[in-house]
């Protein structure tokens, strides 16, 4: 957390430490100097209404099922609980797909490349290591949707790893709900632009094999975390990952229906205007975006409809399927999650 006056014009250095005068409007922004917030003013005024709003979600975007969504989401104190100390009392810290979880982690800096782990590190029963038991009978709208599909208890935390794949079939949901005269069978391609953290947890994905049973899916990973070793890389994903137990016949089996990852290292914004441009205003294109925080889909939305000169199709609606862990470190008081919010065109 960073004063919100901090690089403004005419303010000097900020105090030291985390800023804790908080403006007394909004609560969504914070100083470390009554002098500063007064300079931060007329910068702030504009937004300060559409902030409260914001924090009235508060409640609603906290609201998880799980038995672990207090551990993960609530502030104590104006902190949130650490990522580390939540996966400590899992077991998981530092171990298998939950290694790139938290801040002490690796980074694909530090690693110099990119390793595909592929293991819960959690026993047959708290995750999704096979095939369903049955399959989808209606869409899936929320996780107690999706814990009750897979048989799974709502102690286990895979949805704090799943809310990738299942952000893909929400916004694939929404797709096929908006051009319900195109049909979608056998083949579907997707760009998946501006990947961080998840490229240390490819095997998540596996999970669409279940979400799309008769849908082969190629999945292109673009932007500039993709290690340069690896660029125009093909993974196929042909399984689920792995659970602990060494005698499940997840660490055998494998299916036709594989998932296709191919990586490609790029600054997808070099073209942005291109991109939008081509795919979206002249090809129509279907492009669904997500964000933190309802403020940055905000102001990312206003940036996309000045681009393409019509307003949203898909107005920026909260993600059933957002990662059920508050965002350490952000900016505002904001409630943030990965995958909060989804909007697009």
């Amino acid at each position: 957390m960073e004063c919100a006056a901090k690089g403004s014009a005419g303010a000097g250095p900020c105090a030291p430490g985390r800023p804790s005068r908080r403006c007394g409007l909004c609560g969504a922004v914070a100083y470390c100097s009554p002098s500063h917030q007064m300079l931060h003013w007329n910068d702030h005024r504009d937004e300060c209404a559409r902030l409260q709003e914001q924090m009235r979600m508060a409640d609603t975007l906290n609201d998880f099922p799980f038995t672990f969504s207090e551990e993960a989401s609530l502030l104590r104190s104006g902190e949130q609980m650490t990522r580390c100390s939540l996966f400590m009392s899992k077991g998981l810290h530092q171990r298998g797909l939950w290694t790139s979880e938290c801040s002490c982690g690796p980074t694909l800096a530090s690693i110099g490349g990119l390793g595909i782990m592929n293991d819960w590190n959690l026993p047959s029963s708290l995750c999704p290591c096979t095939d369903p038991k049955n399959p989808i009978s209606t869409p899936l709208s929320s996780w107690k949707d999706y814990y009750k599909w897979r048989s799974l208890p709502f102690h286990s935390p895979v949805a704090l790893l799943l809310h990738w794949p299942l952000t893909i079939y929400h916004c694939l949901q929404l797709s096929f709900a908006r051009n319900s005269s195109s049909e979608v069978s056998g083949k579907l391609h997707i760009h998946y632009l501006g990947p961080e953290k998840e490229l240390l947890q490819l095997a998540v994905f596996g999970e669409l094999r279940a979400l799309f049973p008769g849908l082969q899916l190629y999945i292109e990973i673009v932007g500039p975390a993709v290690p340069q070793c690896r660029d125009g890389e093909t993974i196929c994903i042909s399984n689920y990952a792995h659970c602990s137990e060494e005698s499940c016949h997840c660490r055998s089996s494998e299916r036709t229906n594989a998932v296709m990852l191919r990586l490609r290292k790029g600054y997808y914004h070099d073209r942005y205007t291109d991109i939008v441009k081509e795919l979206i205003k002249e090809m129509g294109v279907p492009a669904i975006f997500t964000d933190f925080c309802e403020e940055a889909a905000f102001l990312a939305s206003r940036c996309i409809s000045s681009v393409t000169g019509r307003p949203l199709s898909l107005p920026i609606q909260i993600n059933p399927f957002r990662q059920p862990m508050a965002v350490e470190d952000s900016a505002l008081y904001l409630p943030c999650y990965s995958n909060c919010f989804i909007f697009g065109m």
